[in-house]
């Protein structure tokens, strides 16, 4: 079964609840997600393999490390999930981003991919899906599904805020993706909210309504 993993960071958790509060406008939502994506990102790559490399440094010779050749790919959940990819680009500017799109369908409610444009090389990527939000967990599973299909061996799901359906759902439908969050929450409400989560992410972010 796939882990949960929560970044507990100090700067994770005191930006995020600004993240979370109605008063925060959509420019200051914006750039604070962007610096929380950052944020994680220095942590999903935590366990990244490395490789000894020799180098000059002004004085002499030395042997230093570098990432070891991992190939990684940036996936965003159309809409939301493109707010977060900057600030992930910003540590890991060689990633490939693709994109997954999905809207839900009205009467049966289930997601309905239209459209996907990825990496050409993605079985040999190690993919970072991002969705600000795992609410009912649908998209997500649907998205995944989609990048699987296409070849995609290798995937972790980043989301800032997770419900317990929504992480039960991925489990049920991939039970050997990683998810890393920053904060799992209480529950979903009637309306598919997560409680207390921070509202629609992507209208805040994009300032729609």
């Amino acid at each position: 079964m796939g882990k949960v993993y929560v970044f507990d960071h100090p700067l994770i958790q005191h930006k995020l609840s600004y993240i979370r509060d109605k008063n925060t406008g959509t420019k200051e939502f914006r750039e604070l997600v962007d610096e929380v994506a950052m944020l994680m990102a220095y942590e999903i790559t935590r366990e990244m393999p490395l490789e000894e490399v020799v180098i000059e440094t002004p004085v002499t010779t030395c042997k230093t490390n570098v990432i070891s050749g991992k190939k990684l790919g940036l996936v965003p959940i159309l809409r939301a999930g493109l707010g977060m990819v900057d600030g992930m680009l910003k540590l890991i500017p060689a990633a490939k981003v693709g994109h997954v799109g999905l809207y839900r369908d009205p009467e049966t409610l289930e997601p309905v991919e239209y459209y996907v444009k990825l990496p050409s090389d993605i079985q040999d990527r190690e993919l970072i899906v991002i969705d600000p939000m795992l609410a009912t967990g649908g998209s997500a599973a649907a998205a995944i599904t989609a990048l699987k299909k296409r070849g995609a061996l290798n995937l972790k799901l980043m989301c800032l805020i997770a419900a317990p359906e929504g992480i039960e759902r991925l489990q049920q439908a991939h039970p050997d993706i990683d998810l890393y969050v920053a904060a799992v929450d209480e529950q979903l409400n009637d309306h598919g909210y997560i409680v207390p989560g921070l509202g629609d992410a992507g209208d805040r972010l994009f300032g729609t309504k």
